[in-house]
């Protein structure tokens, strides 16, 4: 058992090329050309996104306020007992 040849990969695309045609697998190709170029794009806008200029003017940015969380009513701790 080994690799596939050179020759395997040929049938296979020949095969590929009957089962789908070549017009079909031109617009896949532009696709997939298309979706790697746009990758690409916003990798490097991405980039320089991710530095942000700051303003030597402006005040910094205040957090957000935190409200207290909600405390649940209190209950009568006696127990009761029933005799």
């Amino acid at each position: 058992m080994g690799g596939l040849s050179i020759w395997h990969w040929v049938i296979v695309l020949i095969i590929v090329a009957l089962v789908f045609g070549t017009g079909r697998l031109r617009n896949i190709g532009e696709d997939v050309g298309a979706a790697i170029k746009s990758f690409r794009k916003g990798m490097q806008d991405g980039d320089s996104d991710s530095k942000p200029q700051l303003k030597a003017d402006a005040p910094p940015a205040q957090p957000p306020e935190v409200t207290p969380a909600v405390q649940p009513a209190a209950t009568d701790t006696k127990s009761t007992r029933i005799d």
